[in-house]
């Protein structure tokens, strides 16, 4: 991305800013927020020192026109903007539509029209067999990113998923809340059971993903960084081994455990030690030229990859994590 105009979409939220700070590192030319909230960026701007390589464009991933304004002469979209909240979904159906799916789309049209060379979309492991809305929104827009590069004509624009896990810390993950009940002297962590388990990623190796995926994407893949798990009991004892764990159950929407590819994805699944990589089922019109990362082979199990059948960090472990935040 050194020398490349990047747009992130979302971008005041925890993976827009982390993102920012690295493309600033790596010496990108320059770097497009779009998002829809003027607070966000103002405090993003402030965060930044005002850097003449950031610029700042309120919109909305459901408006089309602004969207082909943010990505004239763009040459990488990273596409983070979602509504991701299970609940909030389930409860706001047609919201989540229009931002996740309708959105999707949008971005894909804007990036066809401007001529983007690549543009990568983040997922979720909700997405895969999902129960709640906000993963099947999720799993749409992953079906529409990798079709369209059937829709690129003689265009070189590329378009790939990135999918993960819960990012360590971001906001409105469960490390805040754990943490906002350590600091309020509550005495107890409210977990959905002692049994749950999910895939875990720090932000910064998420971001760091998504930009050595962007060297060598050829258009359709989905990339799975290798993860560990956690029991979500263990990451409450991190904080405080001495507070008490309240089961207060699955909210709407949620699963005990996480998957990150079916049975069915196995199917087209390659791994290195680093990443799984499923190839796209579908078959492209304009056949793209893999370049892909060293050593990876086709997995040779079909299997559904669960948060519960994966390595797990021990209580130990996440502490030295948390201790970085």
């Amino acid at each position: 991305m050194k020398n490349k105009v990047v747009l992130i979409t979302g971008g005041t939220g925890s993976f827009g800013n982390e993102m920012s700070s690295h493309l600033l590192k790596i010496g990108a030319k320059k770097i497009v927020i779009f998002s829809r909230d003027e607070f966000k960026q103002a405090e993003m701007k402030k965060k930044f020192n005002n850097n003449k390589k950031m610029r700042f464009f309120i919109g909305d991933v459901r408006d089309r026109n602004r969207l082909d304004m943010a990505m004239m002469d763009v040459d990488i979209v990273i596409h983070a903007a979602a509504l991701k909240r299970v609940e909030v979904a389930e409860y706001n159906p047609f919201e989540a539509v229009k931002t996740n799916i309708n959105g999707a789309q949008n971005v894909i049209e804007a990036a066809l029209r401007n001529e983007v060379d690549k543009v990568i979309a983040l997922s979720t492991d909700k997405a895969v067999n999902p129960i709640n809305l906000y993963g099947a929104t999720k799993l749409a827009s992953d079906k529409l990113f990798i079709s369209a590069n059937n829709l690129v004509g003689k265009k070189e624009t590329r378009f790939s998923v990135v999918r993960y896990g819960n990012v360590l810390a971001s906001r409105g993950s469960v490390v805040p809340i754990f943490l906002n009940h350590f600091e309020q002297k509550k005495g107890y962590f409210p977990i959905t059971s002692k049994f749950a388990t999910r895939f875990w990623i720090t932000l910064n190796s998420a971001v760091k993903f998504v930009i050595n995926c962007s060297k060598d994407m050829g258009g359709g893949e989905i990339f799975i960084p290798k993860m560990p798990s956690v029991y979500i009991s263990d990451l409450a004892k991190a904080i405080n081994k001495n507070y008490r764990l309240k089961e207060i159950g699955l909210g709407q929407g949620e699963k005990l455990h996480e998957s990150i590819f079916s049975v069915r994805d196995s199917e087209n699944t390659y791994e290195n030690k680093n990443m799984f990589l499923i190839e796209p089922d579908i078959k492209f019109y304009k056949k793209k030229k893999y370049r892909y990362f060293k050593n990876l082979k086709k997995i040779k199990r079909k299997f559904d990859y669960t948060s519960d059948k994966n390595i797990f960090l021990n209580i130990k472990e996440i502490t030295n994590y948390l201790k970085k935040f």
